[in-house]
């Protein structure tokens, strides 16, 4: 990429050289403030929420984030405009969002219509500095709230209305080609993780030799096994122990606070111990409650109703477990731990927790329910070879998604920083030739990430 001839000075806390055929201009000159607000009909509107992706149309029955108690107070959006989202800047996945929509945001968001320059231009030069919070100068207090008269007499460089709208093409495709690389990479993943969740299904039912003779059985989860093999019930082989629930320590009491792991704690990668809370635990229970090396944990509630993890080495420190977190323990050494964890996973992976708890609310994987899951129970020496097989499997896969993830991430690093280097005159793209190409949105890992919570922390603010 090829560089201006000439450049000049300004000075912006996030700025200090443009092309010399650049101006500097204000916010205002472009930005004029919508304030209409739906009042009561909302119904009328289509809801939008500002994400990763940008302003997308939100969808209510996937009951993600925060729901507010009336709409009536959101601002309306048309097609065109752009949202900023002028507090908590540093905690805001993302703070501007450029519309293709008609419809509702959140009143907590300021919203401009614009005129008298490109669009996407502005849009991508304000999404360069969110990459890298660079409108961090102007925010103050608590919230970290830039003020929006601020926010208008801001300056921003401006190319000739031409060099705009070729910056625009030139990215419009650039994003897309890097859009398009991340997207494969993505697929790639998910291929990966069914090859993985298939072995470990394949495995865990089958076995490692295909030369035994295999039995039908009567349970949908297990389909067909070795024929040596035998079907049982959780509670069979395994003790099931429901945390302790949380309490308040009675008064003069010499029983201490303990750290304890509780829902959000627990996946099937692991158990993170990096931010533990504490609960009061009375000296007569906590050897029920404490967990032990071997002991799988599951979780009892909410969306994460199922998921296992082992633990696997003895813990640094003594550490229980509160009342969303089954302790799960084998009676003999019939079972291996391990082997049950992969099960789980398998189970889970296959939504059985949709198909044997109640979700009319929370769904709730009771220890009754637990006892009463049927697995495959292979002799004890199968059952450690499967294990090992299956980390030796899972780990080389794992191996290979890691690699895609980190992938993902230098291409998202190079779009971020191609964005930045065009809208702010590092490198010049005036005579490139811009092709035929495949328009492709942003792609991020998930829809949670956006600025739900913020939204209506805004309004309650």
């Amino acid at each position: 990429m090829v560089k201006y001839q000439k450049y000049k000075e300004i000075n912006l806390p996030w700025l200090k050289m443009i092309p010399a055929n650049w101006d500097i201009k204000r916010n205002k000159q472009f930005l004029h403030e919508r304030k209409k607000i739906v009042g009561n009909k909302s119904s009328e509107y289509t809801l939008l929420s500002l994400t990763l992706r940008g302003i997308v149309v939100r969808d209510l029955s996937e009951n993600k984030g925060k729901i507010p108690a009336s709409f009536d107070n959101y601002k309306i959006v048309e097609p065109g405009d752009i949202a900023f989202c002028l507090f908590d800047i540093d905690e805001t996945p993302r703070t501007v969002g450029l519309s293709k929509y008609k419809g509702m945001l959140t009143g907590a968001y300021n919203i401009f219509h614009i005129e008298g320059i490109n669009a996407r231009y502005l849009y991508y030069y304000y999404l360069a500095l969110d990459n890298i919070k660079g409108l961090r100068p102007l925010y103050t207090g608590l919230r970290k709230t830039i003020n929006v008269n601020t926010f208008l007499s801001q300056q921003m460089p401006v190319p000739p209305r031409a060099e705009q709208d070729q910056i625009v093409r030139f990215l419009d495709w650039k994003v897309s080609e890097i859009n398009k690389l991340i997207g494969i990479r993505r697929k790639e993943i998910q291929e990966l993780e069914e090859l993985r969740e298939n072995t470990i299904l394949h495995t865990t039912t089958s076995g490692l030799d295909t030369s035994v003779p295999m039995k039908r059985t009567d349970n949908f989860w297990i389909g067909t096994i070795p024929e040596h093999w035998n079907v049982v019930q959780v509670r069979r082989v395994y003790s099931v122990i429901l945390g302790k629930m949380l309490a308040t320590k009675p008064a003069y009491s010499s029983d201490t606070y303990e750290e304890y792991v509780c829902a959000k704690d627990v996946h099937f990668d692991g158990v993170d111990l990096s931010d533990l809370k504490q609960m009061w635990f009375s000296t007569s229970e906590k050897q029920q409650y404490k967990i032990e090396a071997n002991d799988l944990l599951i979780v009892e509630g909410g969306a994460g109703a199922g998921n296992a993890a082992l633990v696997e080495e003895p813990l640094d420190r003594d550490i229980y477990v509160q009342n969303s977190i089954h302790i799960v323990r084998p009676k003999s050494n019939r079972a291996t731990t391990k082997f049950l964890a992969y099960w789980m996973r398998s189970m889970v992976k296959r939504n059985y927790m949709t198909f044997v708890c109640s979700v009319a609310t929370i769904p709730h994987y009771t220890k009754d329910k637990v006892m009463s899951t049927v697995m495959p129970l292979p002799p004890e020496n199968e059952q450690k070879e499967i294990v090992r097989y299956l980390d030796n499997e899972c780990e080389k896969i794992n191996n290979l998604i890691t690699k895609k993830h980190s992938q993902i991430a230098t291409l998202q690093e190079l779009k971020n920083s191609l964005i930045s280097d065009v809208v702010t005159g590092k490198i010049d793209v005036r005579n490139v030739t811009v092709p035929e190409y495949e328009h492709v949105d942003d792609i991020v890992d998930d829809d949670s990430e956006n600025n739900e919570e913020t939204e209506t922390d805004g309004e309650e603010a």
